[in-house]
């Protein structure tokens, strides 16, 4: 066992047992792969109708007697606060408890038991292996931000240390800091990047300007794993062109697991083993294999917080060759985040603005919705829908995080709406430029 694997198993998180029982789940051949889903789906759902409150009221009109009845559940469902949302058994203090990003503009706070923490962290590992990386041996060049705070600060640089992960921050992603960037792969012996889509695309643009192939400066470079946006074949294309290795996509969400990874032959492969993903129309009821529909979710083995029948807030389509143990995502729309610019001179990705979240939002879900538009290099306006006005104290604490972030000096405008206007597909984008 590594050393990532050991703090886990410190933590309380029983990765050895975890990873023994994503092994028997993937031993269930395909003939009995069905009643396995279909069993476990159940169960969960009647563990939460006998030992979770919040679960219960939001179930107590329905009589749930086949999986068509169990409701479906929506990010502002879950904006209360998180002691309401446990199951009995289970406090803070015994959980995995982490923020999501906002990326889709309905932030909050979630939990995981230790158990369901332990199989997500199995299942990236398994889907890592199959291109023969280990957190513990590959060193992986890390395109992700990192906290400000020094105790989030600090706390990321030991995960980095303990998964062999060398990280490139991605709040600036200017010509002089990707200028530093090429230096460090220069020196260091990488196996793979992995990292935010937009951040890794601009590095190769960055590359592809200069004329250089990144495996004439890192012949140890093997793969690059892009996550958390939308992966477009063109950024695909230039990406493999650039790097001059194959790119591998990921597609996850951090309430739920690992959703979809790239195999070796190019299919995007759903995690049927500790998740249940459908697509449902706009009636909730689930389109045939090769249509389009919303991506709802259920986590099969999250015991301390239900997240049955989400909606994650993307649209997408399986593929007409998927089965139950072997799902495909054919098409996924959404999760793409536009570039700001700043008066400096500095480029950062839209999904800065996932760290400004992290850092603002307060567990009392008060602000319900948001999104952050850009109408100059020094102005934004934060748009929101809130129970309540932000106070001034708030705003300010918002205002200390953005110039943390990003830079100083900025003009913030705040404005308080009843609803937000949304896209055509519904759903919203956190950071939207208007430059």
């Amino acid at each position: 066992m590594n050393l990532f694997e050991l703090s886990l198993r410190w933590n309380g998180f029983p990765i050895k047992e975890a990873k023994t029982q994503l092994k028997e789940i993937q031993s269930i051949p395909e003939s009995e792969y069905q009643a396995y889903v279909q069993t476990q789906r159940m169960d969960i759902v009647n563990f939460h109708l006998a030992n979770n409150a919040f679960y219960k009221k939001f179930t107590e009109s329905l009589n749930i007697c086949s999986w068509e009845d169990v409701p479906v559940m929506q990010k502002s469902d879950l904006q209360i606060p998180l002691k309401k949302r446990l199951s009995e058994g289970y406090s803070e203090r015994n959980v995995y408890v982490n923020k999501t990003s906002g990326s889709s503009g309905h932030p909050f706070i979630f939990a995981k038991d230790k158990v369901c923490h332990a199989l997500t962290w199995a299942e990236i590992f398994d889907r890592f292996g199959w291109f023969g990386l280990d957190f513990h041996t590959s060193l992986q060049a890390r395109f992700y931000g990192i906290p400000l705070d020094s105790l989030g600060y600090q706390k990321e640089r030991l995960k980095d240390r303990l998964s062999s992960r060398y990280r490139f921050p991605i709040f600036d992603l200017s010509d002089k800091k990707l200028e530093q960037f090429l230096k460090a792969f220069q020196k260091k012996k990488f196996d793979y990047i992995n990292g935010y889509t937009s951040s890794v695309v601009l590095f190769a643009k960055f590359l592809q300007k200069k004329g250089i192939v990144l495996t004439s400066i890192c012949p140890t470079i093997k793969y690059c794993i892009v996550t958390s946006e939308m992966l477009y074949e063109s950024d695909k294309k230039l990406m493999e062109q650039v790097f001059g290795v194959p790119v591998v996509n990921e597609f996850g969400a951090s309430e739920l697991d690992l959703i979809a990874f790239t195999n070796k032959k190019d299919e995007f492969i759903v995690n049927s083993e500790t998740l249940f993903v459908e697509i449902l129309d706009e009636d909730n009821a689930q389109v045939p294999h090769g249509k389009s529909g919303r991506i709802v979710i259920t986590s099969l083995y999250n015991k301390a917080h239900p997240m049955i029948r989400y909606d994650i807030g993307d649209t997408g389509r399986l593929s007409e060759k998927s089965t139950f143990k072997k799902p495909i995502l054919q098409e996924l729309i959404g999760r793409t985040n536009d570039v700001a610019k700043l008066p400096s001179g500095k480029t950062v990705p839209g999904l800065t603005f996932y760290y400004v979240t992290k850092s603002v939002i307060e567990d009392d879900g008060n602000v319900k919705e948001f999104v952050i538009e850009q109408h100059a290099l020094d102005r934004f306006k934060i748009i929101y829908t809130s129970e309540r006005g932000l106070t001034a104290s708030e705003i300010e604490t918002i205002k200390q995080a953005l110039f943390k972030y990003l830079e100083a000096g900025l003009q913030l405008q705040f404005e308080r709406v009843e609803v937000l206007d949304r896209s055509n597909r519904g759903k919203l984008k956190q950071f939207i430029s208007r430059l």
